[in-house]
């Protein structure tokens, strides 16, 4: 066979061979399709953010650039405590303090113009000044106030379940589980913001930082007097090789404890609280159904002397 013959050949094959693989790859993949129709697809990151409504896609991320950009502006504040304040209301929202700063910005420009627009078109210049300056003032302070209410609520709610969760706690160790492992099985058994903090240490703790550090700032983002209490505790226990058990169980009856003083304290401010109602609501007016009938003869009498 002659050397041309066989160039020929091999280029025969050759072809031969990538038009096979360029019709192969033309047809559809028809098992790919049917196991795509049985399993889950793995979605783009373009897709995902697609698949979020246009209020978390546009509205959302455009609101927080313009209330850091006025919290730039604004008027500076101690960061540290308002930071502070924000982790005690539990980060609503996940604003930081440069937002808080312009959401205040902006509540003060918005009402302040709303008033002003309402007032000096009926009223003096004087008076509507004034009202402007109110309105431009309580703008300012709404957010402050809302920050107060967040955090009061949220105290509230750590305070009510941490005898609770101590039970728990101190069942789970006396079991024979582990600190750690006691406060996963608090965060399976419940889902408020006491468990969401443990769910915090827990994933503080995973990330290498020590169990003392991580129950300090559980303390401080909490803002909680019985919680500060038991992270001392329980830190002072881990230090000293105290059985935790016990410093859970002494813990454990100090709360339920506190929990009982704070109802007697409640009732016995009921009746204070009872007063003011009863005083300007309900006395007016039963004076008005047992007094009432008899203001027309008195009336009368009155009248005939």
């Amino acid at each position: 066979m002659s050397p041309l013959m066989i160039v020929v050949m091999a280029v025969v094959v050759v072809g031969g061979l990538a038009a096979f693989g360029v019709i192969r790859s033309r047809k559809p993949d028809v098992i790919g399709e049917r196991l795509n129709q049985f399993t889950e697809r793995q979605m783009t990151l373009e897709e995902l953010e697609l698949q979020q409504p246009l209020m978390q896609r546009v509205f959302v991320p455009a609101m927080r650039s313009v209330l850091v950009l006025l919290g730039k502006y604004g008027p500076k504040q101690s960061g540290e405590r308002l930071r502070a304040n924000l982790q005690q209301a539990g980060n609503p929202g996940g604003i930081t303090p440069t937002m808080f700063i312009g959401l205040r910005v902006v509540l003060a420009l918005v009402i302040g113009v709303i008033v002003t627009i309402a007032t000096t078109q009926s009223m003096p210049l004087s008076q509507g000044l004034l009202y402007s300056s109110i309105g431009f003032i309580l703008g300012y302070m709404l957010p402050v106030m809302w920050l107060g209410q967040k955090i009061g609520g949220r105290k509230k709610t750590i305070t009510k379940a941490l005898p609770d969760a101590l039970d728990l706690l101190c069942i789970s160790v006396e079991a024979g589980l582990a600190f750690d492992l006691a406060l996963q099985r608090v965060t399976q058994k419940w889902d408020d913001e006491l468990a969401h903090e443990f769910k915090r240490v827990l994933s503080d703790i995973r990330l290498g930082r020590t169990r003392r550090e991580a129950l300090k700032d559980l303390a401080v983002r909490c803002g909680v007097e019985d919680v500060q209490t038991f992270t001392a505790a329980v830190i002072q226990a881990d230090q000293l090789g105290v059985s935790m058990s016990k410093i859970l169980r002494l813990q454990s009856d100090q709360m339920r404890q506190r929990r009982r003083q704070r109802a007697e304290e409640a009732a016995q401010k009921a009746p204070i609280k009872m007063l003011f109602p009863m005083v300007f609501l309900i006395f007016p007016a039963l004076f008005v159904v047992i007094l009432g009938p008899a203001v027309p003869r008195l009336m009368k009498g009155l009248g005939g002397m």
